[in-house]
């Protein structure tokens, strides 16, 4: 009898702790607000609004730091007002999120509107995403990703692939409907996979002529169709990119990336044959692929983008920033290292 008790007990206060759960809670409360589109206008009137203007966020510079401003309703309709048709542009912002405390979240493109006319108005300026990624907070960085690859997600399926008809949004932005074909389109992301690769006692990065000057990163490319598994996917591109054969690999974790357009990475350490290490670039690819040792790793983790030139023109070799999956493989590759 005590150990039913016992085991009704648990159960008892599990679900008790999932009711209360504030994850659990927000979780659902933002599925409604996708599900149902009144409830989702009542929160537009509390809910807080991220501004972009041709998928480049809004940031105001206080002292050194770039902030990710957020504007209530009440400040948005004031703004929109001194433009036509301030009503329906709210109904065009999507949902992003919401706080602990179940004040929504909302991202709002105003790329029709005069770029220079906001800025004047709120103190601040457009930023292009991979450049705001270097500087604002890092807690930030996720939720400005996700709110450009939402709102790139809807500017290129305005229209439907089977009947070629204009699609509709719900309000919240989850999904688009073709009333035409009974089509019904839910954002997606792609599988891309980065991988670190290494000897043993090296790394290999590498960089794209598209990348700034002297950034050097990890190995990363598409899932093809019909590929069985990551691991495939990882052996075939830093076969074909660098000529290098992989022996093992190592997940280590999974980031949203809003570049190029919304791509999840799957980050994993990659180990090659250290009598096998000879690169042989694709040039078509990529620009440059070298081995790096400990030591210059760590003298590139320490160096800004903007200290990285040097009097002669050329650049020394920097890394991704923080917010970037592949900055954390080479971390935990020099931790590896050093331990």
């Amino acid at each position: 009898m005590v150990v039913v008790y016992q085991a009704l007990h648990r159960r008892v206060s599990s679900l008790v702790c999932r009711l209360h759960s504030t994850y659990v809670r927000k979780m659902r409360y933002l599925n409604r607000l996708k599900e149902d589109d009144n409830l989702c206008r009542q929160a537009q009137a509390s809910g807080a609004f991220y501004l972009f203007h041709n998928l480049s966020p809004f940031l105001q510079k206080v002292g050194k730091k770039y902030l990710v401003p957020q504007l209530s309703a009440a400040e948005m309709k004031q703004i929109l007002e001194k433009f036509a048709e301030a009503g329906q542009w709210l109904e065009r912002s999507v949902l992003i999120g919401c706080s602990d405390e179940h004040r929504p979240h909302f991202a709002l493109d105003l790329g029709a509107l005069d770029k220079s006319a906001i800025e004047s108005e709120l103190q601040g300026s457009f930023t292009d995403l991979r450049k705001a990624l270097f500087v604002v907070d890092g807690k930030d960085s996720p939720l400005l990703a996700s709110a450009q690859s939402l709102l790139r997600w809807h500017d290129s399926h305005q229209y439907c692939s089977k009947s070629g008809q204009p699609t509709e949004k719900n309000l919240a932005g989850s999904k688009r409907v073709c009333h035409s074909s009974g089509v019904t389109y839910y954002p997606q992301m792609s599988p891309v996979v980065i991988a670190l690769v290494s000897d043993g006692s090296r790394c290999l990065l590498a960089r794209q002529p598209s990348f700034p000057a002297g950034m050097f990163t990890a190995l990363s490319g598409f899932c093809d169709m019909g590929e069985q598994n990551v691991e495939e996917t990882v052996r075939r591109e830093v076969a074909e990119e660098v000529g290098l054969e992989v022996e093992s690999l190592r997940y280590s974790a999974s980031q949203h990336w809003p570049f190029p357009s919304s791509s999840l990475m799957i980050a994993c350490h990659a180990l090659v044959g250290a009598q096998r290490a000879e690169i042989s670039m694709d040039s078509l690819e990529l620009e440059d692929a070298r081995w790096f040792g400990l030591e210059e790793i760590l003298e590139g983790l320490k160096r800004e983008p903007s200290s990285s030139k040097q009097d002669d023109g050329s650049f020394l070799p920097w890394f991704p920033p923080k917010q970037a999956i592949a900055h954390q493989l080479i971390r935990e590759w020099v931790q590896q290292q050093s331990t």
